[in-house]
């Protein structure tokens, strides 16, 4: 039986982390795996549990909420009529193919390695919020044959060691190829659902010491963050939007960029020892 003292930290604090990153959700049009996956890391840490396969916890956690939030934003743009169901059929085997092979990879990986590839694709990322500009083009249509082939996997594979739903490397594609930016964000909630319930089934049967896992763990995922985060984003997010409508979004990216790079630098210097 779970010590109830215990319980009722993690929830605490797990409460903070899921209204925070609904607000962002909302306000930013992200999933979230960016904060979501440091955040359950410093908060497993601060209750105790620091072991060799804590990242794995953190990633398939956040991938889990991500099933809740994709398949509600995709469902609500559908009724809009924004999904590219052609480029949902076209790219989500593949995609979901990725994934598990990023779970097969991340498995077999110690925390501290996760930490310096969660810190360094997170840099990337990071640098796109604050630098990147709608009018940037790869291409006119979307990639196809062996470009679709490599472009699709690298998109799940990639989204799993950060603990994403694809959103950040989706919308950036799809825009980087002349959709619009709705499109991208409506049809980009597909690829995240495709990516968190594939990942997640893997993440389900990954291995874990039951004495350096936080309780109501099954496989890698953490009962306990995954239901209280979920929760908390879909009260928060409506809140987040009503912000977004009402503030100039060109600067809060900016800002977020900031604050991701900050984020994912301390984690990148604490996994290289410095």
């Amino acid at each position: 039986m779970p010590d109830i003292t215990l319980l009722a930290q993690m929830l605490a604090m797990l409460l903070a982390i899921g209204a925070l990153a609904g607000v962002l959700a909302g306000l930013l049009g992200i999933g979230g795996g960016l904060i979501l996956v440091p955040a359950f890391f410093y908060a497993f840490r601060t209750l105790g549990y620091d072991g060799p396969q804590l990242m794995q916890i953190c990633l398939a956690t956040s991938l889990a909420t991500i099933i809740v939030s994709s398949a509600r934003a995709m469902l609500s743009h559908h009724r809009k009529g924004a999904v590219d169901w052609a480029i949902l059929r076209g790219w989500t085997p593949a995609i979901a193919a990725g994934a598990l092979l990023g779970v097969g990879v991340a498995a077999g990986l110690r925390s501290d390695t996760l930490q310096a590839i969660f810190g360094g694709l997170g840099v990337v990322i990071a640098l796109y919020f604050g630098f990147g500009r709608a009018q940037w083009r790869l291409g006119d249509v979307m990639p196809s044959g062996i470009w679709r082939l490599l472009t699709a996997p690298a998109i799940g594979f990639l989204s799993v060691l950060v603990g994403i739903g694809g959103g950040s490397f989706g919308v950036a594609l799809m825009t980087l190829h002349g959709i619009s930016i709705h499109r991208a964000v409506a049809t980009s909630a597909g690829f995240g659902l495709a990516i968190a319930v594939s990942s997640v089934l893997g993440f389900l049967m990954v291995e874990v010491a039951p004495e350096t896992r936080p309780p109501l763990t099954i496989g890698a995922v953490n009962l306990v963050a995954f239901a209280t985060v979920s929760a908390m984003t879909m009260i928060t997010a409506p809140l987040g939007v009503r912000l977004a409508h009402a503030m100039n979004p060109g600067p809060l990216r900016r800002v977020f960029a900031i604050f991701v790079a900050i984020v994912v630098l301390n984690m990148l210097r604490k996994a290289l020892g410095w």
